[in-house]
């Protein structure tokens, strides 16, 4: 349960313990706290370009992608822009302000990991979790509860788009949508998030007011909140370091002449 426990750790630093609720399904828990996505890429080595009072701002590492998020406007919500390079079109996500973080995050955290090799499948996760597909004018994917939807939707020729959306009982509490050029392996990881059927952890005041949903009142200490914080922080950096480790030493010459110390002397620089 812990990764789903994790943002709340940037409350207070007393040991009172603090009533907070487990919310299923989750994907309609309401957004969460923006640091659980901002954060992780911070420590992925992402750079914050944030205003103060303003737009949440973050440029990847190579400036390829741009994730931001808009509190003050209608809709709202997060946009991620992939700009075009030799082997991807550029790309467009958006996802709105209720989508719950943790779901969010399923993305942008895909955005900091080497991609796979294996060929991504976007309907995988959902049909593992039980997930009802059907084929039609459009490819359409619904949770077991009826209230969670995601769709390749085709309008003609040339003109298709990832859609997925959540509703309770009031009518539509999110949606997000992702261009077809969107690279598929993030698809999938949105896929996979949204899947999940771990709960959401919100605190007391942050529950969204609906019938569908199912709530577990748990009782938290705050230091138990910041170590759970603070694991996903610690695996992003270990992540980053990692894929920047492997890149140096593919960079590094390994031939016949290539000095026989330099690895090992890598390994200890500090």
């Amino acid at each position: 349960m812990k990764k789903n426990k994790q943002w709340s750790g940037w409350g207070p630093t007393g040991q009172q313990a603090q009533q907070h609720y487990l919310v299923e399904p989750r994907h309609l828990a309401g957004g969460g706290d923006l640091r659980h996505v901002t954060e992780y890429l911070r420590a992925s080595g992402w750079k914050d370009k944030s205003k103060s009072g303003g737009l949440v701002v973050f440029d990847s590492p190579d400036k390829s992608v741009r994730i931001g998020y808009d509190p003050y406007t209608q809709p709202g919500g997060w946009t991620i822009n992939g700009k075009q390079t030799k082997t991807q079109e550029a790309w467009h996500a958006t996802l709105g302000r209720q989508v719950p973080v943790e779901i969010v995050a399923g993305f942008t955290d895909a955005l900091t990991r080497p991609r796979s090799a294996h060929a991504p499948n976007v309907w995988a996760p959902l049909e593992a979790q039980g997930w009802e597909t059907e084929r039609g004018q459009h490819f359409t994917a619904r949770s077991p509860d009826g209230d969670a939807v995601l769709r390749f939707h085709q309008s003609g020729p040339g003109q298709a788009h990832w859609w997925a959306g959540a509703r309770n009982e009031h009518g539509r509490v999110w949606e997000a949508m992702f261009t077809p050029t969107t690279p598929m392996h993030l698809v999938q990881a949105f896929s996979t998030a949204l899947a999940d059927p771990q709960p959401a952890m919100r605190p007391l005041g942050h529950v969204p007011p609906s019938q569908r949903i199912r709530t577990t009142s748990v009782s938290v200490l705050p230091s138990q909140l910041s170590a759970w914080q603070q694991a996903r922080i610690t695996a992003a950096r270990a992540a980053t370091w990692a894929s920047n480790a492997f890149a140096t030493n593919k960079a590094r010459p390994h031939g016949p002449g290539a000095r026989p110390y330099a690895q090992a002397g890598a390994r200890v620089r500090r």
